[in-house]
Order: structure tokens, then C-alpha cells, then sequence
């Protein structure tokens, strides 16, 4: 009698479906890619391997490719604006119809909003936050230009089945804590080499909603992962491949349990988002701008949250608050619920949807000697502008109580 196959981990499914073999971590494989995205700051050096390299002045399959000008955008310089003039010239060659303009939004959010990824897929992605992907339970990964050019020409590309460490969560969150504090937390315990080239699987999270997988899988990056995946149980609205699901006694390389009802507010700390601890211990640094934003926290329920500790509130003297929405479709779903006037009214400044100031390029930048809480997902230095700048991490929550009080605050406090 034979015996029954060894289960499997969430990434060793998907990549086994896409190769064609079934593929155990360790393996080496050769995989169709469902989906690829490239965006302005990198699409350039994709289209110059393309011609020069590769020879391929035609991609053999245009509806793969999602194409995002999102990172400067819009343009902050005459180079970035020929860059993505080089961009569209090339988009409509090509005949990509998926092509995402300025102001559409920051390219993870975009993706998963319209649908363009799907439980069970594997997604290239030209940055490192394609991790978000696994919000839906895709294998979604970075690449750098010539594996993104490779891929286009090809359809297919090769991977290394990561090892995956299980997350295992208990309980819920306590009020005015939410995700982005879950992924702080995780980093200051793994760090950022704690999963490189690894899966994170998160188990136990089945109640959470679509924003909070997406801040848990992009965040994942920050611990060195291939990809972060959430198991498909309890999303609503998309069409699970009934191969794919949490298999019981799959082999993880480690797994980290975390109790929810006992984790407060996160911070991290000027240089690394692996030197992390309770906001309440911050709770003495000032700071002149708050920024809330990015692929990991600009989404609508983040903007919401930020808006029900600012009403009724003013953004302290001398603090400027940034608020970049995610997407359009985010910008405009939070003009009709009235949280848009709630944050102009506390005194935030609203933002083009895109990345922003989050890779220091333009749309509020930061100073020498200047401090700012982010919600983004990295703060070495010189990420926001000058090398000489501070960089604190934290959720919406966390960022809406710092603005009110000019320092660092645990949203608790308020």
C-alpha cells in the first residue's frame, strides 16, 4: 500500500502546482508566473534588458504585466518625468492594457484592489513588498530587473521552495492596536535576517479582514521572507483553488506563537525596524512630522482609525501631518464617509495617492535633525530624506495620537 504524500506548507502547494511537480523546500523549480508588476523607478532597466539583452522588442504576453508609475508621482524632477515618459511610450508599444498612471496608487495596493492576484498564483513583483500578495494566499515575490525581464520574455522563472515558519496567533487585539504593531512585534523578535529566503505562514487569523492581511503579508519583507502568506479561511470574495489550504502536519522550520490580548503598541526605533518596543517608551521624543501612509498602512480602515482618535482634535503646534491615501478608490471612499474632512479638520495635509515621501524622494521629505513617525515599513537612514533625519515606526493609531501631543504616544493615553 502506498504511502499517503507528505503534507505540505502553503508556498510548497502553490509552487508544485505551478511547476507541474510536486515540490518540497530545499527544491529547485522551474514555474509559470501568473502575474508580474513593475513600477516607474524600475521599469526602465526592465525595457533596456528587454532590447539589449534579451533582443525581445515585443513581450509574447502583455495581459501578464501590470505596469504602475507610483514611487515619484507624480514626476518631482525633469529625469523622472522623462523616465516615465519613457515609460508610457513604451506601455502603449507594447499594448499593455494594465497600465496605472499617477495618482491610481501605490502598486501592492492596486493590485490586490482590483483583483489583478489570486488565491493560488505565484506574482513577480520589481519590489520587495510583493510579499503583500500573500494577503490573498498568492506566492507573491521581488524580483530585480533582469529576473523581471527574464520572466516577461518567458512566462517562466526558477525558484528555490523556501522553508516556512509558522506564526501562530492567539487571541485578539486590544483596542487602538492593530496589525502593523503584530508585524513590529514579530521583527524585533526575528529580525531582519530572521526569515531570509523563508515563507511566514500566519495561523490563527482567519477573522481578520483583507487590510490587516495585507499590512501582515507586505511587512514580512522586513524579516528577510521570499514571501508571507495568509491561509485563504475566511476571505470573503475570491475563488479558492480547492488544492490550496492549510494541510495538518506540513513541516515548518519554526513555528512563533504570539498572544494577542497581551501585545501593546509598537515602535520602532531610528535605525532599524528590528529595534522595537512598547510605544509607551517613547514616550519623550518630539517629533515634526507625522506621516500615515504606504503599501503597508494607507489603506481606508487605517485612515479611518487615524480619524476617530483625531475628531474633535488638533495636530499639536509645530508637527506636520502627512496623509498619503493608498489608492484613488481609497481617496475616494474616504471622501464619502466624511473620514477625509474629520483629518482635514484636525489639520493633515492630503496627499497625490502613491508612495510619497516613504523612499525619500519627494511629497514630504525630511530634514537634517528632523524626526518623523511613520507608518511605513522601513527607517534606516536616509529613507525619508537626509541621512540626518529619525525615523520612529508605528501604527495609524499610534501616528494619530503622536500628532495630537507633538511626541511619541501610546493611543491608549489619549
Amino acid at each position: 500500500m502506498a504511502e499517503a504524500p507528505t503534507p505540505q506548507t502553503l508556498s510548497e502547494q502553490i509552487l508544485s502546482h505551478a511547476s507541474g511537480k510536486r515540490a518540497m523546500a530545499g527544491d529547485l523549480v522551474i514555474v509559470r508566473v501568473d502575474r508580474c508588476m513593475s513600477h516607474d523607478s524600475l521599469t526602465p532597466e526592465v525595457i533596456d534588458v528587454l532590447r539589449e539583452t534579451l533582443k525581445v522588442e515585443h513581450i509574447p504576453d502583455p495581459d501578464r504585466l501590470a505596469v504602475f508609475i507610483d514611487h515619484v508621482a507624480p514626476a518631482a524632477t525633469v529625469a523622472t518625468a522623462n523616465a516615465q515618459v519613457k515609460i508610457r511610450r513604451w506601455v502603449e508599444e507594447q499594448g499593455i492594457r494594465l497600465f496605472h498612471d499617477a495618482g491610481v496608487g501605490v502598486c501592492h495596493q492596486v493590485m490586490i484592489e482590483e483583483g489583478l492576484v489570486a488565491p493560488g498564483q505565484v506574482v513577480f513583483g520589481l519590489d520587495s513588498h510583493s510579499t503583500a500578495y500573500g494577503a490573498v494566499c498568492a506566492f507573491g515575490t521581488g524580483v530585480g530587473s533582469r529576473d523581471m525581464a527574464l520572466t516577461l520574455a518567458t512566462g517562466y522563472n526558477w525558484l528555490r521552495v523556501p522553508e516556512t515558519i509558522r506564526v501562530l496567533v492567539r487571541g485578539r487585539f486590544r483596542p487602538w492596536v492593530n496589525p502593523k504593531d503584530l508585524s513590529l512585534y514579530l521583527c524585533g523578535l526575528l529580525g531582519i535576517d530572521g526569515a531570509t529566503y523563508q515563507a511566514v505562514e500566519f495561523h490563527g487569523v482567519e477573522w481578520l479582514d483583507l487590510d490587516g492581511r495585507e499590512t501582515l503579508a507586505s511587512m514580512t519583507t522586513e524579516l528577510g521572507a521570499k514571501a508571507g502568506l495568509i491561509p485563504p479561511v475566511g476571505l470573503s470574495g475570491w475563488e479558492v483553488p480547492e488544492w490550496l489550504g492549510v494541510q495538518e502536519g506540513a513541516r515548518y522550520a519554526r513555528t512563533v506563537e504570539v498572544d494577542l490580548d497581551a501585545l501593546p503598541s509598537q515602535v520602532a526605533a531610528p535605525f532599524s525596524v528590528e529595534n522595537v518596543a512598547p510605544a509607551a517608551d517613547f514616550a519623550n521624543v518630539r517629533v515634526d512630522q507625522v506621516f500615515i501612509g504606504t503599501c503597508t498602512n494607507g489603506r481606508l480602515s487605517d485612515l479611518r482609525s487615524a480619524a476617530r482618535l483625531l475628531k474633535g482634535r488638533k495636530v499639536a503646534r509645530g508637527v506636520r501631518l502627512l496623509i498619503i491615501p493608498a489608492s484613488h478608490r481609497v481617496l475616494q471612499a474616504a471622501v464619502a464617509d466624511g473620514t477625509l474632512a474629520t483629518l482635514l479638520e484636525a489639520g493633515a495635509t492630503i496627499g497625490t495617492p502613491g508612495c510619497g515621501p516613504c523612499i525619500g524622494r519627494h511629497m514630504g521629505v525630511i530634514g537634517e535633525g528632523e524626526v518623523c513617525f511613520s507608518t511605513a515599513n522601513r527607517n534606516f537612514r536616509g529613507r525619508m530624506g537626509s541621512p540626518d533625519g529619525l525615523i520612529y515606526l508605528g501604527s495609524p493609531e499610534t501616528a494619530a495620537a503622536t500628532a495630537v501631543r507633538g511626541m511619541i504616544t501610546d493611543p491608549t493615553a489619549l
